[in-house]
């Protein structure tokens, strides 16, 4: 796995959201807090970037979500002292699935649930003109482990380029509460799911295959003499072909040209 420097990379990531919202002529951030590592990152990145004052974070559970997260997400708002909402998002969702859905499975809930979230983020981004931070990793973004506009929209993404295994190293340096950093990662969409299962290989393992296609260029066969089973190897090759479409803008024809 690659090495990085993570005291010179906090420093990194704070000049970035610096630019980021000099650039946009905003000066204040709005964090969807999950009570995961991912987002805990981002929302201390983002105290440390433009002080407490200016940093405010919703707690967007479902009937379903986990409990222990909601109060993780709450207890990590507080250590933080910014300022933060709990919204149920639970009566919106049911709504539309009680009319328009009723035989919705776990997959349609969890993308619907993950865009109300996303929703309800820029509802209070424009209350608060603030930018919505991304939370969103580079294994997650390289795999399009994320819901398109859901949890992957927002104004920038100050983890988007380090792996997940390296968002959890930046964690402990930043002072993130173990019970963040050592629960299971998971989405919270559905009872008792968990993102290694989803993916079917831990972090550390999706993180050095990608490391070595991605960083390191290296071809299937050649990762296959590192001892890594290439069944595994060709599920994250396919993820990422499957998932190309999520890492860019809506693509637009280009303008007909009569040549004659």
């Amino acid at each position: 796995m690659r090495f990085i420097n993570i005291a010179g990379e906090i420093d990194n990531i704070v000049a970035f959201i610096k630019k980021q919202l000099h650039d946009a002529g905003f000066e204040k951030i709005i964090v969807g807090l999950s009570g995961g590592v991912d987002s805990a990152v981002t929302a201390a990145l983002s105290v440390r970037t433009v002080g407490r004052e200016n940093v405010s974070a919703l707690l967007l559970p479902y009937t379903h979500s986990s409990q222990d997260s909601l109060e993780d997400a709450a207890g990590l708002a507080q250590k933080l002292k910014i300022q933060y909402e709990i919204i149920n998002i639970s009566p919106v969702v049911d709504a539309y699935f009680d009319n328009y859905g009723k035989e919705a499975d776990s997959l349609r809930r969890g993308n619907l649930m993950a865009r109300v979230r996303m929703c309800v983020l820029y509802d209070f981004s424009a209350k608060y003109k603030a930018l919505v931070a991304g939370t969103g990793n580079r294994s997650e973004l390289l795999t399009g482990y994320c819901t398109q506009y859901g949890d992957s929209a927002c104004a920038f993404e100050p983890l988007g380029h380090l792996y997940k295994t390296e968002v959890t190293a930046l964690a402990r340096a930043l002072d993130i509460p173990a019970a963040i950093i050592k629960k299971p990662p998971t989405a919270d969409l559905w009872l008792h799911q968990t993102d290694e299962d989803e993916l079917g290989m831990s972090y550390a393992e999706l993180d050095e295959i990608l490391h070595q296609l991605v960083d390191l260029e290296k071809s299937a066969a050649e990762i296959q003499n590192s001892g890594i089973e290439p069944g595994r190897i060709e599920r994250v090759v396919n993820l990422m072909k499957n998932s190309e479409f999520k890492r860019h803008l809506p693509p637009i024809p280009s303008l007909y040209e009569n040549l004659q």
